[in-house]
């Protein structure tokens, strides 16, 4: 290996383990990797910042937005209102939602696909009085495959097109990914209604974490003790049967910014004391009401504790939230927005530290007390997307067919080759915009710039590892491991490195490196490359392993209470079989 080449490698290395590591955002880690190889020289400075000018980058930033006017628009509900009961058997359920959520991913990013089905999932699970376990990684492994279809459905598929038109000198088209993709869809969601589901550990199934969020065990509160508090000069135990009374459990006692000894039971309570609860929200409503407390208010908040002016709001916390990896103490959720993080609720932990202050994670599930008129902006602001299915009054019914017609119009015209993607995409934008389907404000918000800065930033690093000859030197690596061997083995070899390489770190991130790698094992080969690029769209879009290697399986992390090692249960099997299918399909479809 010559110098470059040995830079460009610890630099993916770095990017690979802290990705893995998870402690720094993707879009953060794979920034400081394209600073680091600009410093180094080894890519060059004029390909510093074309990554965000890529049309890859510029594609899931416009189908993002389209997604939004999708849902403004009211068309998703409208379509979940119809297809989706909660008095159909468990199985018929996860059949029709599965389908549902795999349809939708092929015309909509999954993600966006996912955050939209979610709260119509756990409201069924509610009605039904079943564990949303049960249903939500169905869901998840559904919209994942679902992307699957389509070159809009999943950032790989769209990261591979442009590589093939950067190489080849033509991009793959709207529905060039439909049939392997139908058939890895077709095949994934009929494994995961009907056998899938019951591979869920049984302990998982026994729970509802959504409901159990809002059980006694559930949160860690804190209200303040104000001047006049029936409390005040109190022992905390003389409190016991008001507070039984209530159904609250009182863990702790602050006083001046310091927790004080165990629970505090021999304590007298002080005026601006900060009282530590265990209970479920209602509980927290009648303590404060008997003892004359308040909740933690922001400075500037002078509004009245009344159910007209507050409410309390769930939500779940995604990767590349605006929260994520910080407090809502040090995002001043409270002083500068208004906003009172009740409590946390993470896979069944007990939070004992004061919940302010405590690192909010993806798959977090936050309850939040905030005034009703600002919630839904102040959720929006958060990067969160909320649990229970969202105000209809927001819905824009009237303009369904706008959304949906311009939409179907600019595929058509992108499938027929009058229109460059692209250019069909941003048209779909203006409308929306014109016509006010997605206001101004939620363009910008719709976009998921935590994906920009992270495309911007892998697309230069891999074309430097490819002018380095980088790619090349793991194609033959390849190549030489599987001497011998026909073809179709190293395709399916191929599939499995890139499919492990997704289940650990961010899809995109892996169909940047392996695509030039596909091309080069190819040429190597000296057979088309379409089957292996291909091969590397199929592998990168199906993470089914762990909670990290797509956002949709982080999502459902908190709400279906699962564990890092409840997915590969499921996962496992559904990546050999997609494996199994994948390979002949595209060889049959995509001839060597």
């Amino acid at each position: 290996m010559n110098t470059d080449q040995i830079i460009l490698f610890s630099l993916l290395f770095f990017v690979f383990v802290f990705l893995i590591w998870g402690r720094w955002r993707y879009d953060l880690v794979a920034f400081v990797a394209l600073v680091v190889g600009l410093i180094a020289g080894v890519v060059p400075k004029e390909q510093a910042f074309t990554g965000f000018g890529h049309p890859a980058t510029i594609v899931v930033a416009l189908v993002l937005i389209i997604s939004r006017a999708l849902y403004n628009s009211g068309a998703v509900e409208l379509m979940a209102r119809y297809v989706v009961s909660g008095s159909r058997k468990l199985s018929a359920h996860i059949c029709v939602m599965s389908g549902l959520a795999a349809a939708l991913s092929a015309l909509m990013n999954n993600v966006a696909a996912l955050a939209m089905l979610m709260p119509v999932d756990l409201q069924a699970a509610a009605k039904a009085k079943r564990s949303p376990s049960l249903t939500l990684m169905p869901l998840s492994f559904a919209s994942i495959l679902g992307g699957m279809i389509t070159l809009i459905g999943t950032p790989p598929n769209i990261v591979i097109s442009e590589f093939r038109n950067n190489a080849l000198g033509s991009p793959y088209k709207m529905f060039d990914f439909a049939p392997v993709g139908l058939v890895c869809a077709t095949v994934g969601v009929l494994f995961v209604a009907t056998v899938g589901w019951r591979l869920i550990p049984v302990d998982r199934r026994k729970h509802n974490a959504t409901q159990e969020l809002f059980d006694l065990e559930g949160y860690i509160a804190e209200v303040k003790v104000p001047e006049g508090s029936s409390a005040i000069d109190r022992k905390v135990r003389e409190l016991d049967e008001i507070v039984e009374d209530c159904e609250v459990e009182i863990v702790g006692l602050f006083r001046r910014g310091q927790r004080l000894p165990g629970l505090a039971r021999q304590e007298s309570i002080r005026k601006n004391d900060l009282i530590v609860l265990k209970a479920k929200p209602d509980g927290i409503e009648k303590l404060v009401g008997v003892l004359g407390l308040e909740y933690v208010r922001g400075k500037n908040d002078k509004s009245t504790l009344t159910g007209e002016d507050l409410s309390l709001q769930e939500v779940v916390v995604p990767e590349g939230a605006r929260v994520a990896g910080r407090s809502g103490f040090s995002h001043r959720l409270l002083s500068r927005h208004g906003i009172t993080l009740l409590g946390i609720s993470r896979q069944g932990k007990r939070f004992t530290e004061r919940v302010r202050k405590v690192e909010i994670r993806p798959g977090d599930i936050l309850l939040l007390l905030g005034p009703s008129a600002e919630m839904s902006e102040k959720v929006n602001w958060m990067g969160c997307l909320p649990l229970a299915e969202r105000g209809l009054q927001v819905l824009q019914r009237g303009k369904a067919g706008l959304a949906v017609g311009a939409f179907a119009i600019a595929v058509l015209l992108a499938s027929i080759g009058v229109l460059y993607l692209p250019i069909a995409l941003a048209a779909v934008v203006a409308i929306m915009a014109v016509f006010n389907v997605v206001p101004l404000r939620q363009i910008y918000e719709s976009v998921e710039w935590s994906v920009v800065v992270l495309l911007g930033s892998m697309i230069p690093i891999g074309v430097a590892l490819e002018a380095s000859g980088g790619t090349q030197l793991i194609a033959n690596g390849i190549v030489d491991v599987t001497t011998g061997l026909p073809a179709w083995a190293v395709l399916t070899l191929l599939i499995l490195v890139t499919m492990t390489l997704s289940d650990v770190m961010n899809n995109t991130a892996t169909a940047v490196i392996a695509a030039p790698v596909a091309l080069d094992i190819a040429k190597r080969l000296d057979v088309s490359p379409d089957p292996f690029l291909m091969g590397v769209a199929v592998a990168a879009s199906c993470a089914f392993l762990t909670p990290i290697g797509h956002k949709n399986n982080t999502l459902i992390l908190g709400p279906g209470g699962y564990r890092f090692g409840d997915y590969w249960r499921m996962g496992l099997p559904l990546e050999l079989l997609i494996v199994f299918v994948s390979t002949p399909a595209i060889l049959w479809v995509w001839p060597l």
